[in-house]
């Protein structure tokens, strides 16, 4: 756990240099816009340990998969979302020597990440040989034009009367990701062009043939005023730039203001991509960069105004909070179904920037909330799209007659994990896209993408789940053999609970939304069957089988749902009974160690509970937590979060808020020493659960809001917007009071702590103890979910 990052409620701050912590910063300090995303690098030259990263959303490379040995079924690349051209380069000589902070004396140096506004800012001053030099350098990649970013470097020679310096912006597409598997080079040139005030360069994806073309137009004041003369070109493979000789007199200030823009074959035919790379830098430069950074402030107050959390007395929980919501915004738009939710967003490499049951499992939610419910819509259509090949992936492993395992890494719909266990075993993550498509219509209403979209996948997955049991003649049951949970510190396990858990429920809905439909649309539901060859009576019996007959491990001494066959036959040494020294385990022990522990990555029978929790009683949650919860290290990022939120439903606060701060301090104190990978984008859904399901105690039941909430010891307050099926509400929890606003939209009927309340245009429902009562009408803010 590192602790320099300085608290703040709407900023995150840095005050001095350690190098050996700035790739953990390249990463917390990262900007995107949905579209492209930058890891907080340096525009001036840094010769220390960095990891560059420039990303356009969408554009993959298959890099060939790298095993000891090949097994049936292995996929035959990793996709990755690959590092493109380096847009925000700009070399500094002064008299003749590099400013570069990994080699030049620093006096002073911090950095800060403006939420409230969209943009990084940086001041540093350094000492080269010529003299000190005082820098600030402010950058963003703009939500207004998503395409775009720019720069505002400013720095000043300081006690050197006159002074000879070289300023070199450049594009820079000689890069390649340090994880590449065999060091490989990503991308070839197909063009370039070097113009007065700047250049760009287009370059194409090998194998998979993106285009992306990366463009930059500068302007440079000298004391406020423009200077009149032409850059000298420098022209290379890969590289072009601008060198600018300037002859600073009277320790004036010098300006740099870069444009630069990444123009994809994703959405313009690549011959096009010259022509509308210059019309955007043109549009964007003439706007001027304060009218960029003031329609940024602009557009981050829209999603400020439905999106923040506001939590009164405890500043770290502020700041943390709202860096993942900032995060999440960045990463995500839900403007385009081709795109989705990397677990890394924007901010790094690890784990390929590729698509993981994370989406379903965390991020839905989030997004359900806090976006027009078309943003959630494309999440589940770009599962839709690829059923086709999830189909393909599961006849790879020997199913058939139409049953799908979705990937469970993708960038197409084509499975790229290359590990075994993960691969072949983790299969639980069909259930997570289902639970997904329930989740959806559950809260949104939508029932005509059942009969659109959803009821398709949802066969195709029961088909696979009815496939994957087999008849244990010992048991005579149903049990599900060689398999991963959530838990990956088990592998090649039998009947993992959870996994078996998602196989009946899926099961179960599937017949359920089949029924709906038929009712519904009885012609679409048949001409839906005859393209699926489904089978309704035969396959729905045989399903109805397994359901009755599935075996679900239990262990009857502590009375919880046993995470997997033999899971008692482990050694039960609790976590607290480890020594510090020996945490992570997953950095100090061998593999061998791990798997034979009975200790847990993350939630795995939990996360069962919470996704099903109306089926438990409170003494079973609280059994299972209270057993598991203690062998649980907590080494996945998207452990801490289910743990907060039943921790709260159990009314244990100090446990809820512990883990709490954990999952959403995750990357900004660094707890599991991996934030210099990137940070952990999707957990952070996780973190806006932790509080609006969690301390908030929000629900869907019986189509309705339902919210029975606590405060944290520590708080004062916490507030946050709800937008559901159109209406938009405003919820406080204060020492003694619950109060909810209606913003906008229709009236509605919601439950808070269980008692039937209507809220109407400029009426407040207010909660205190057990009593519900109307407040005076209050003057609606004027708030749309946009």
């Amino acid at each position: 756990m590192k602790d320099y990052i300085e608290v703040d409620e709407w900023k995150i701050i840095e005050n001095g240099f350690n190098p050996q912590h700035n790739k953990i910063s390249e990463s917390i300090f990262s900007l995107g816009n949905g579209r492209m995303g930058q890891r907080a690098n340096f525009e001036e030259a840094y010769s220390g340990d960095t990891l560059q990263g420039n990303y356009i959303a969408g554009v993959y490379y298959p890099d060939k998969t790298r095993v000891g040995w090949w097994k049936n079924g292995y996929p035959e690349y990793f996709a990755k979302v690959i590092n493109a051209a380096n847009w925000i380069g700009i070399d500094i000589r002064i008299g003749g020597e590099p400013i570069d902070l990994a080699k030049n004396h620093i006096e002073h140096f911090s950095r800060e990440l403006n939420m409230k506004e969209g943009y990084l800012k940086r001041k540093f001053g350094v000492v080269i040989p010529s003299g000190p030099v005082d820098a600030e350098v402010t950058r963003f990649c703009s939500i207004v034009d998503d395409e775009t970013g720019a720069i505002c470097y400013k720095f000043r020679p300081v006690r050197e009367p006159h002074i000879t310096c070289a300023v070199t912006p450049y594009i820079d597409g000689d890069i390649k990701n340090q994880d590449s598997n065999y060091d490989e080079k990503f991308w070839d040139e197909v063009k370039k062009e070097s113009w007065d005030d700047g250049g760009f360069i287009q370059m194409r994806t090998k194998k998979t043939g993106f285009e992306v073309a990366t463009g930059m137009k500068c302007v440079i004041l000298i004391d406020g005023k423009p200077i009149d003369f032409k850059p000298e070109p420098i022209i290379k493979d890969k590289y072009i730039g601008a060198e600018y000789r300037l002859y600073v007199p009277d320790c004036h200030e010098v300006i740099i203001y870069k444009y630069a823009a990444n123009i994809s074959s994703q959405n313009y035919p690549a011959d096009q991509l010259e022509e509308r790379l210059k019309e955007t830098l043109s549009r964007i430069s003439e706007k001027g960069f304060e009218t960029m950074l003031a329609e940024q402030a602009e557009a981050w107050a829209k999603k400020w105004k439905h999106n923040d959390i506001i939590i009164e007395g405890d500043a770290a929980a502020q700041q943390a909070i709202r860096f993942n919501i900032f995060q999440l915004n960045q990463t995500y738009t839900g403007e385009d179904d081709r795109l989705n939710i990397g677990p890394k967003g924007f901010t790094g490499e690890k784990y390929g920037g590729s698509t993981y049951w994370d989406t379903e499992a965390y991020c839905v939610p989030f997004y359900l909330s806090t976006a027009d419910q078309k943003v959630t819509r494309n999440l589940l259509l770009y599962r839709y799209k690829q059923l086709g090949k999830a189909i393909d992936n599961a006849k790879l492993l020997g199913f058939n007659n139409g049953a799908a395992l979705y990937p469970m890494v993708t960038m197409d719909g084509t499975e790229c994990h290359n590990e075994w266990e993960i691969t072949f075993e983790e299969i639980h993550r069909n259930g997570a896209i289902a639970y997904a498509i329930f989740n959806y219509v559950r809260y949104t209403g939508d029932e005509d993408y059942l009969a659109d979209y959803g009821l398709e996948v949802l066969i195709a997955i029961a088909r696979f789940w009815a496939q994957r049991v087999n008849w244990s003649h010992e048991k005579q049951q149903y049990v599900m053999l060689g398999v991963t949970g959530p838990n990956e510190y088990e592998n090649n396990v039998n009947n993992n609970w959870y996994t078996n858990k998602q196989a009946t429920w899926c099961m179960q809905y599937t017949m359920e939304v089949a029924e709906k439909v038929k009712a519904a649309d009885p012609e679409k539901y048949a001409a839906l069957a005859i393209k699926l060859n489904f089978k309704e009576a035969e396959e729905t019996a045989k399903f109805k089988e397994i359901i009755q007959k599935m075996h679900f491990p239990y262990e009857e001494g502590h009375q919880v749902f046993l995470q997997q066959d033999g899971y008692m036959d482990k050694e039960q040494i609790l976590v607290k009974d480890l020594p510090a020294s020996e945490r992570p385990i997953n950095q100090k022990w061998s593999w061998d160690r791990i798997l034979r522990s009975c200790y847990i990555k993350q939630a795995d029978v939990l996360q069962g509970i919470y996704f099903f929790e109306d089926e438990y009683d409170i003494d079973t949650i609280r059994r299972n937590f209270d057993f598991y919860e203690p062998r649980t290290v907590h080494e996945s990022s998207l452990s801490p979060c289910v743990h907060a939120i039943l921790a709260a439903k159990l009314g244990d606060e100090a446990r809820a808020y512990e883990f709490y701060l954990r999952t959403s301090r995750l990357d900004l104190d660094d707890y599991n020493n991996d934030t210099e990978d990137g940070c952990h984008i999707t957990s952070m859904a996780g973190t806006w659960m932790s509080v609006v399901e969690g301390f908030g105690g929000m629900r869907v039941k019986n189509g309705m809001l339902s919210f029975d909430p606590f405060l944290p010891g520590k708080w004062q307050s916490f507030s946050f917007n709800i937008g559901f099926r159109g209406t938009v509400i405003k919820v406080k929890v204060t020492r003694d009071t619950v109060r909810v606003e209606h913003l906008s939209g229709a009236n509605m009927t919601l439950l808070i702590r269980g008692h039937e309340a209507e809220l109407t245009t400029g009426i407040t429902q207010c909660v205190k103890t057990t009593t519900v009562r109307i407040e005076a009408p209050e003057p609606p803010a004027n708030l749309n979910i946009a």
